[in-house]
């Protein structure tokens, strides 16, 4: 669940911090207060679209973050993403200036893509937009497979892999529209690339061993030059010599001092090490072998592996494996009906496997879109459809897709003695609305996502309509926590903690706030949605009135 919601320097917004509570969040307020703000704020969290405009007015930057709580499951999910976890949290921070966007997920730099995939885990937002998603057909197969994601769920995955299969065949099978002469000319090449490459006789490693020694060898001179100093410095005409003088000294004192014996000893292990390393260093310059001819071929064979390079790739590997592929498609392109015939052949295969898995998908659908369809009836009867018909009917594409060859489309019959049309055909603004929230109503049974955050789920009703969208809100928050923006003091009534969205004027400049409610303040933020500018007795009365029935209501056994 969404505990804490902390935004910055966001349009209205200067700071506000919110800690949201289980079961049905109410946020209300006046028109214009800037409750969209906060919903806002949100999405630009969860990886929406945010631009340097949302930024408030003389700040450098807008800072949102929102703090989860998840259970092991969700938990694991985001591990297998490699999400690193604290304590059970999850933060999500999106900090926009300048028209740039950085997003984190605790305190870790991720992708935009990737704290979208996150966030689809822990919250989903309902804003009035997706009234309108229900018009467009293509959504309401998703809606069904969500429903049923446990029955098709490793099912759609196999077959989104034999689709890309078929595909990849079928594309292949396209390109494979060579006439003779084609092929004759494509072999030729082929072969001539091959043997290029199969003649250079290359290995792996070769070329960083001859850059290797190409360069000391470009650089002989200069090493030798380097070494001879070296010997002369530290050898019988330098070092070595002063040092031999020096052990004579030092033996002297010795001879009368134990602390001196002590420093002979040291001297001598030093002179020992200096002849050491003279031997090897004159051994080292005289086995040194800087052979002109050698570095002109060395020379010449890098050059010829680079010209390879450019050619087949940019390493040896490559080079090898196109190599490989060469070869295999000379093989290819030397019996090419044989080629042929066992594409058309794979092809088959992929075909058949293919349309078991949509036979097999589409029978799931078709039971499983009987039992939706029945529980969204249900769900639209609770929520003041009375007599209403709801179908989801399912066609069979001629093509195949990655979904399989499904069509589905909610019909719906509103009223009595009205055939069953097309959502897109009958229903109004607030008719979606409702539609929409008893859809998600029946996909909370089986849906992970521990927030559900609906804005303005209420366009469009009102009176006993209202009262019944509340009363299922407050059945989908049994199990969800719920963050709702209503005007409706109907839904406002039914909450479990009531927020306010305020908006003030100081010092010349506009600040929206958010606070939570106490009891009483509660039922005056229900009169003045009751009863407008004056708020009087009765109206208090009125008010306090629907906040007690409200509370007997959720005390009330869900209605089946």
């Amino acid at each position: 669940m969404l505990h804490n919601l902390h935004v910055k320097n966001l349009a209205l917004i200067e700071e506000a911090e919110v800690d949201f509570s289980e079961g049905l969040n109410i946020l209300s307020g006046e028109t214009g207060a800037g409750k969209s703000i906060i919903i806002g704020s949100i999405g630009a969290a969860i990886g929406e679209k945010a631009s340097k405009d949302i930024i408030r007015k003389d700040a450098d930057y807008a800072l949102v973050e929102l703090v989860f709580s998840v259970d092991s499951s969700v938990r694991e999910k985001l591990c297998a993403m490699d999400i690193p976890m604290e304590d059970d949290q999850v933060i999500l921070t999106r900090r926009i200036s300048g028209g740039r966007a950085a997003a984190r997920i605790n305190s870790e730099s991720v992708s935009l893509a990737k704290l979208k995939e996150a966030a689809a885990l822990l919250i989903d937002i309902h804003g009035q937009h997706e009234h309108q998603s229900l018009l467009a057909q293509k959504n309401h197969l998703q809606i069904l497979d969500a429903y049923a994601r446990k029955d098709i769920g490793s099912l759609k995955a196999d077959l989104s892999e034999a689709y890309r299969a078929y595909t990849g065949i079928v594309h292949e099978l396209k390109e494979a529209s060579l006439d003779t002469e084609q092929r004759a000319r494509e072999l030729s090449f082929l072969k001539y690339e091959a043997e290029e490459i199969e003649q250079a006789r290359l290995r792996p490693g070769e070329d960083e061993e001859l850059e290797a020694q190409y360069e000391r060898y470009a650089n002989g001179k200069k090493i030798m030059g380097s070494l001879a100093e070296t010997y002369r410095l530290t050898s019988d005409n330098g070092a070595s010599q002063m040092l031999g003088h020096a052990v004579q000294e030092i033996a002297q004192a010795g001879a009368y001092d134990g602390k001196a014996r002590q420093l002979e000893e040291q001297l001598l292990t030093i002179d020992s090490l200096l002849n050491d390393f003279n031997r090897e260093l004159a051994g080292y310059m005289e086995d040194a072998d800087f052979d002109e001819e050698r570095f002109y071929e060395i020379e010449k064979r890098l050059d010829f592996i680079n010209g390879l390079k450019a050619k087949y790739g940019g390493t040896i590997e490559k080079i090898l494996s196109e190599y490989e592929k060469k070869q295999a498609r000379i093989e290819t392109l030397s019996d090419y009906d044989a080629y042929l015939s066992g594409l058309q052949q794979r092809l088959e295969q992929k075909e058949a496997q293919l349309e078991a898995l949509c036979k097999k998908i589409s029978r799931i659908r078709r039971k499983e879109a009987q039992k939706l369809a029945e529980e969204i009836r249900a769900a639209l009867t609770d929520l003041n459809f009375l007599d209403v018909k709801f179908e989801l009917q399912i066609t069979k594409k001629k093509e195949y897709t990655a979904s399989g060859y499904d069509e589905a489309e909610f019909l719906i019959s509103a009223n009595p003695g009205e055939p069953l049309k097309s959502l897109s055909k009958i229903a109004s603004g607030g008719e979606l609305s409702r539609i929409m929230l008893a859809i998600k109503a029946v996909l909370a049974d089986c849906d992970e996502i521990g927030t559900l955050i609906f804005d303005e789920i209420d366009t469009g009703i009102s009176g006993r309509t209202a009262q019944m969208v509340s009363e299922k809100m407050n059945v989908i928050s049994k199990d969800h926590q719920i963050i709702c923006i209503t005007h409706l003091p109907q839904i406002a009534a039914m909450a479990d903690t009531h927020f306010l969205i305020e908006k003030q004027a100081e010092h010349n400049r506009t600040a929206t706030s958010i606070r939570k409610l106490n009891e009483d303040e509660s039922i005056t933020e229900l009169g003045r949605m009751l009863g407008g500018v004056k708020i009087t007795d009765t109206v208090l009365k009125s008010a306090k009135e629907m906040k007690d029935l409200a509370a007997a209501a959720k005390q009330l056994p869900e209605r089946v």
